[in-house]
C-alpha cells in the first residue's frame, strides 16, 4: 500500500489519475532515485527494491483488497439470508411432484435400465462413461429399488417398484445448479444482485426443472460442471495465499469435479478445456510476477499438474475399475466387445472355457467381426432373392451365438492329415472355410453386394468340399509376418479373396426381411485396415489339439480400459440421424426453437414437455449481444484513456474478467456441436445455458448500476431497485405461465379452448 500512497502523492499536482494510470506508470518515473543512498527516498520516487518488486507487490495488494471485498460480501447477514432463500426455492421447485408421472418418461428407459444393470451386476454397453449410471444404480439400491423393473419403453407403469429414489437423487443434484451459479456469480462480480438475478433465472426456468426431475445423466453432468467451475473460481481467489490448506482444497476439488464431469459424459471435456485455459492464463500471470523465483513458479506448475491432471486421471481410471468389477456377469452388451473381453464375464460361454490356443486345419470355429455390433460370420439355407447378385446361399453377420455360426477350416485341397497333430494355420496361408451345417464354402465373385454396391457379393457355394477357386481366402494376421500363428481370441485376422483381391467385410448395414434383417457381409475392394475388415477366432474346436484355459488369454485392465474407450468412441460416431428421426440443430437451441416431449401426446395422457422458459431464454440470448456491446464500450473508454472512477473501473473489471470467463464457458459448451456429425438433441444445450444465465446475471446487474450515469442518488437507487423488482417479477410470472410444461398437464391441448397452455404456444415449432 506504500507504493499506492506514493503514487497518490505523485499525482497531487491536480491531475486525476485513473486506476489504469496508477497501475501502469512509465519506467522512467519508477527509476528516479535519490543519489544519496543514506537519505530516505523523496515522495513520489521508488527505491531500487520497490522497482524490482512493484509488479508482484502491487498485484498482490490489489488481489488482497478484492478478496477482502468478496469476503465482506459473502459474510454479510444479507448474504446468508439470500443464500438460504436460493437453497429453499431451488430444492422446492425441483422436488415438487417428483413421483409424477408414475411411469417411464423419455430416456429413463435407458438410464433407469442401466441403473438396474449395476444392481444386478449385468454387463451392458453405452456410449457414455459409467459414472452417471453407477450413481443412479447406487441411488436406487440405497432407496430400496431391487433392479427388477424392465424399463422397456416410455409409458410403462412403475407400479410397486421403487423409482422415487433415483428421480430424487437426480433432482437433488439438479437443485444445486442455481446454488452453485449464485456462488460463482457472487464471487466473480462481488454483487448480491448479480448472483440473485442468476439464481432466479435458473430457479424459474422450466427447462432446468424438467431435466432435473427424471432419471437422466444431464443433472449429474451439470452438477459436476458447475462444481468444477465454482471450485476453479474459489481457487483463483486464493492466488495471494498459495499452498495453504484452503488453496490445496479448492485445487483438488477442481480436479475431482473435472473427473466427475468427464466420467459422466465425454462432453465433460469442454469444462476441462475451460479449466485448462484458465490454468494457462494463471501460469502466464505467475511467470510475469517478478517477486516469484523460478523455483516458486515450478512449484506452482507441479501443483497444478498434480491437482488438475494426475488426480483427475487417477479418479477417472478408478471409475472404470469399479465399473469392471461391479459388472462381472454376461449381458446384452457382450456382443459389442471382443471375444477376449467377453471371456472375463461370468455366464459367457467363453468364461473359464478351454480350447486349443492356435488355429489349425480341420478345426471348427466361429469368426467374429471387430466393428461395433459387427456380428458373427453366419450362413443358412436361404438363398439371395432374384435380382440380388447370384442366387446362391446367403452369408450374413449375426449378432447372437448360433449353430449356423460354425465353420470348418480346410486347405485349398481337402488333404488334412487324418491322424497325428494337425498343421497350424499361419499368416499368409490359403484356406477354404466350409459352413458346417450346409457344407457350402465361403465364396465371393464380381457380382455387386446387396446394399453396398461398390463391394462384391459374398455367398455360400458348392457342397461337400466341391467348389471353385472363388472359395479360396488368404489369412492375414494384422501386424504379423509370414509364418506367424493365429492365436484364438487375441489375433486380429483379415481374409483376402484370392481371385478378386477384396477383403471380407462387415458393412454394418441391415439386410431386408429376405435376409432376416441380419447384417450385410461383403467383400471390399478397399484394403485399408478397419475394424469392419478385421475378425477374430472366438470358438475353436479340435479334439486333436490340447486345450488351454482361456483364463490365460484374458486381457489385463489397461487392455479392457482401452477397448472400452474405442468401443464408446465408435458408438458415438455411429449415432447418425436416421430417416424421419427428429434431429435438432445447434442454432435452434439458444432461441428455444423446439423442445422435447418427455411424456404423453394426446389430451387423455399426462404430458410433460422439455422447453426452457421462453422469457428467460430469450433474455439470455439478448444479454449475449448486450454484453458484447457493453464490453466494447468499456474497452474503447479504457483504450482512449477516459477518466473512470473506481466504481466504473470495478464494473469494467467484472465485465471483462468475470464475464469473459463465463462467455468462454458458453462458447466451449456450445460451439463444438456445430462440428459434430452425430445426432443432436435440444437437451445438449443445457450446460451452455448455465453459463449464458450466469453471464446474464452479471450483465443485467452492471446495466442496472449504470443508471448512476443518468441519475443521481437517491433517484438512481430507486431506479435500480425498480428494475430488479421488475426483472424478478417477470421471471416469476413467466414461470407461473409455463410451469405446467414441467409439472405435467392433462386435458385439452394448447390450441384447444380450456387448455392450461391456451395462448402460450408462441412458436409453431413447440409441440405441447
Amino acid at each position: 500500500m506504500a507504493t499506492q500512497d506514493r503514487l497518490t502523492q505523485w499525482n497531487s499536482t491536480g491531475e486525476t489519475a485513473s486506476l489504469r494510470n496508477r497501475k501502469n506508470f512509465s519506467s522512467s518515473e519508477k527509476t528516479v532515485v535519490s543519489e544519496d543512498k543514506n537519505c530516505p527516498p523523496v515522495a513520489g520516487h521508488l527505491t531500487e527494491d520497490d522497482t524490482q518488486s512493484s509488479n508482484g507487490t502491487l498485484a498482490q495488494s490489489e488481489a488482497r483488497e478484492r478478496v477482502s471485498n468478496r469476503e465482506s460480501v459473502a459474510e454479510s447477514p444479507s448474504a446468508a439470508v439470500l443464500l438460504m432463500l436460493v437453497v429453499g426455492l431451488s430444492f422446492s421447485t425441483r422436488l415438487y411432484k417428483i413421483t409424477e408421472p408414475p411411469h417411464v418418461c423419455w430416456d429413463e428407459t435407458h438410464f433407469g435400465k442401466m441403473g438396474s444393470y449395476y444392481i444386478n451386476r449385468t454387463f451392458f454397453f453405452d456410449v457414455h462413461p459409467p459414472l452417471g449410471k453407477m450413481l443412479i444404480g447406487l441411488a436406487g439400491y440405497m432407496t430400496g429399488y431391487d433392479g427388477t423393473f424392465p424399463f422397456v419403453k416410455p409409458g410403462d407403469k412403475y407400479e410397486h417398484h421403487s423409482y422415487a429414489g433415483m428421480r430424487g437423487f437426480c433432482a437433488v443434484l439438479g437443485s444445486f445448479l442455481p446454488i452453485f451459479a449464485y456462488l460463482i456469480v457472487r464471487d466473480l462480480s462481488q454483487s448480491h444482485i448479480a448472483a440473485l438475478i442468476t439464481a432466479a433465472l435458473l430457479i424459474f426456468d422450466t427447462g432446468c426443472i424438467t431435466i432435473s426431475q427424471y432419471i437422466l445423466l444431464d443433472p449429474i453432468l451439470m452438477f459436476f460442471i458447475m462444481a468444477a467451475v465454482l471450485s476453479m473460481v474459489k481457487f483463483n481467489q486464493l492466488a495471494h495465499r498459495p499452498f495453504t490448506a484452503s488453496w490445496w482444497l479448492w485445487l483438488l476439488l477442481t480436479g475431482t469435479n473435472l473427473a466427475g464431469a468427464f466420467g459422466v459424459k465425454f462432453v465433460g471435456l469442454f469444462v476441462i478445456l475451460l479449466a485448462g485455459l484458465n490454468t494457462v492464463f494463471d501460469l502466464w500471470r505467475l511467470l510475469g510476477d517478478l517477486s516469484l523465483s523460478l523455483v516458486d513458479i515450478v512449484k506452482h506448475f507441479l501443483a497444478r499438474v498434480v491437482g488438475l491432471i494426475l488426480l483427475p486421471l487417477f479418479l477417472y481410471v478408478t471409475i472404470f475399475a469399479v465399473h469392471f468389477v461391479v459388472l462381472n456377469k454376461s449381458g446384452q452388451g457382450d456382443g459389442f466387445f471382443s471375444s477376449a473381453f467377453q471371456s472375463r464375464l461370468i455366464g459367457n460361454n467363453l468364461h473359464n472355457a478351454s480350447m486349443p490356443e492356435y488355429l489349425s486345419y480341420g478345426s471348427t470355429i466361429t469368426v467374429k467381426n471387430l466393428r461395433i455390433a459387427g456380428g458373427y460370420l453366419h450362413s443358412h439355407w436361404h438363398l439371395y432373392p432374384e435380382g440380388v447378385g447370384a442366387r446362391q446361399q446367403q452369408v450374413t453377420a449375426y449378432l447372437h451365438k448360433d449353430y449356423n455360426n460354425l465353420w470348418r477350416v480346410h486347405r485349398p485341397a481337402d488333404n488334412e492329415s487324418q491322424s497325428g497333430t494337425p498343421d497350424l494355420v499361419r499368416h499368409g496361408d490359403i484356406i477354404r472355410l466350409e459352413h458346417k451345417e450346409t457344407t457350402r464354402n465361403l465364396h465371393s465373385h464380381l457380382h455387386e453386394a446387396p446394399l453396398t454396391k461398390k463391394h462384391f457379393q459374398v455367398t455360400g457355394y458348392g457342397t461337400n468340399a466341391t467348389g471353385d477357386r472363388n472359395d479360396l481366402w488368404q489369412v492375414e494376421v494384422c501386424g504379423g509376418r509370414k509364418g506367424d500363428l493365429v492365436k484364438v481370441l487375441r489375433s486380429k485376422v483379415r481374409f483376402l479373396h484370392r481371385v478378386t483381391g477384396c477383403v471380407l467385410y462387415s458393412s454394418g448395414k441391415t439386410l431386408p426381411k429376405w435376409g432376416w434383417e441380419q447384417g450385410e457381409v461383403t467383400c471390399s475392394p478397399y484394403l485399408k485396415e478397419t475394424p469392419s475388415s478385421q475378425w477374430n477366432i472366438e470358438d475353436h474346436i479340435n479334439p486333436k489339439l490340447p486345450n488351454i484355459s482361456l483364463s490365460v488369454l484374458k486381457p489385463h485392465f489397461l487392455e479392457i480400459l482401452l477397448e472400452s474407450h474405442i468401443v464408446m468412441i465408435r458408438g458415438n460416431s455411429g449415432l447418425k440421424p436416421k430417416d424421419n428421426e427428429m434431429n435438432s440443430k445447434p442454432w435452434h437451441w439458444p432461441m428455444n426453437y423446439q423442445g422435447l416431449r418427455f411424456s404423453g401426446v394426446n389430451e387423455t395422457e399426462y404430458r410433460v414437455y422439455l422447453l426452457g422458459n421462453p422469457v428467460i431464454w430469450w433474455m439470455n440470448l439478448a444479454s449475449l449481444g448486450l454484453y458484447l456491446l457493453m464490453v466494447t464500450v468499456a474497452s474503447i473508454a479504457l483504450q482512449r484513456g477516459f477518466s473512470l472512477d473506481q466504481k466504473r473501473m470495478e464494473h469494467s473489471h467484472v465485465l471483462m474478467k468475470g464475464g469473459g470467463l463465463l462467455l468462454l464457458g458458453w462458447l466451449l459448451h456450445y460451439a463444438p456441436f456445430y462440428a459434430m456429425g452425430r445426432v443432436l438433441y435440444y437437451h445438449h444445450y443445457f450446460p451452455a445455458m448455465l453459463f449464458s444465465s450466469m453471464l446474464t446475471g452479471i450483465t443485467f446487474d452492471i446495466l442496472l448500476k449504470s443508471t448512476e450515469l443518468l441519475l443521481r442518488p437517491p433517484y438512481s437507487d430507486w431506479l435500480q431497485r425498480t428494475g430488479l423488482i421488475v426483472l424478478l417479477f417477470t421471471f416469476l410470472y413467466s414461470f407461473y405461465l409455463f410451469h405446467p410444461l414441467s409439472y405435467g398437464m392433462t386435458g385439452p391441448l394448447a390450441h384447444e379452448p380450456g387448455s392450461a397452455m391456451a395462448g402460450l404456444k408462441w412458436m409453431d415449432s413447440w409441440e405441447f
